[in-house]
């Protein structure tokens, strides 16, 4: 297999010269430039990715930290970091947690020793002081609400949807709330405006109308058997795939107004009311902010959607 000194001798040209085009260098005439690109083409030279990284002191690849790739939240959010990322010539490596703390210090390091020119944190197992210490090595970009933080952030308009979301339960009579929630070992801010917000609008609700750990379609019809069993009138729900879960477990003449999350096709089929955070939006603009290099904190608006 030919390297980059075969080049330089089938051309006559200098190895620093063939160096400068394969790493796409703009001060190179454009007649050598073609001369060599042709010999690299007729001899089939593929260049050393490696060789060219540490050239450039760039890998154009950047991790996303993701505690699971299951699921509509994080595949809208990764959806438009990877045609932002494409766009821009990147790789995007998928570094999922499973929310665990090790694991994602594990990542973190592997972006210290430069296996990535950044990271997205879609969501952290971690204090958000240890994530913070690793600012120095590159560009991380995070999908939540940094306040006080010197941090860039891209983050959707949770508090304020929730709220809505709430009031339109409200409104519509009912009385008996049941949420949905993920992980209750240790509350995400999501969990906390959740129910802070629920106390606030339905002054008789507590935690025990909260069924945890609820992720997908399947935990959705558990959670509905308990609802059953708890009376519940109405279930602001954390997904579209638990309220389609929900709403599958009772009986047709039975079923409780539910309101779900990312107004996915689903929620348009079955016509239950869901909340558009604009997910999409929210990775492609958590790359631009990686892409661009620098400090800023953008809120993504939200679509409340009645049916």
């Amino acid at each position: 297999m030919a390297n980059i000194r075969d080049i330089a001798k089938l051309t006559g040209y200098s190895v620093s010269t063939i160096s400068r085009v394969i790493n796409g260098h703009p001060y190179v005439d454009e007649e050598k430039r073609a001369e060599i690109l042709a010999v690299m083409k007729e001899v089939d030279y593929i260049p050393n990715a490696n060789a060219r990284q540490l050239s450039s002191g760039q890998t154009k690849n950047i991790g996303v930290i993701l505690p699971y790739t299951n699921h509509p939240y994080f595949d809208q959010l990764i959806s438009g970091i990877i045609e932002a990322a494409f766009e821009a010539g990147y790789k995007v490596t998928l570094l999922p947690t499973n929310y665990q703390a090790v694991r994602e210090k594990k990542y973190l390091d592997e972006f210290a020793a430069k296996a990535f020119d950044g990271l997205i944190v879609t969501s952290r197992a971690n204090p958000l002081e240890i994530l913070l210490e690793y600012q120095k090595y590159g560009p991380l970009i995070f999908c939540e609400e940094l306040k006080e933080q010197k941090a860039s952030c891209v983050f959707i308009d949770r508090e304020q949807s929730i709220a809505e979301g709430l009031l339109f339960l409200k409104e519509q009579g009912v009385r008996r709330l049941g949420v949905t929630l993920g992980r209750s070992g240790r509350l995400s801010y999501n969990s906390k405006i959740t129910l802070q917000l629920c106390r606030k609008y339905f002054p008789g609700f507590d935690e025990s109308q909260v069924y945890w750990e609820c992720i997908d379609a399947e935990k959705g019809k558990k959670a509905g058997m308990f609802f059953q069993e708890q009376k519940i009138e109405g279930v602001f729900t954390n997904s579209d795939m638990v309220a389609a879960g929900i709403l599958q477990s009772y009986q047709e003449n039975e079923k409780p107004l539910v309101v779900g999350r990312e107004n996915l096709l689903m929620s348009e089929l079955l016509g239950f009311s869901t909340i558009d955070h604009h997910l999409a939006t929210c990775g492609e603009t958590a790359f631009r902010l990686f892409l661009e290099s620098k400090f800023e904190q953008v809120k993504i608006p939200y679509t409340f959607i009645r049916r």
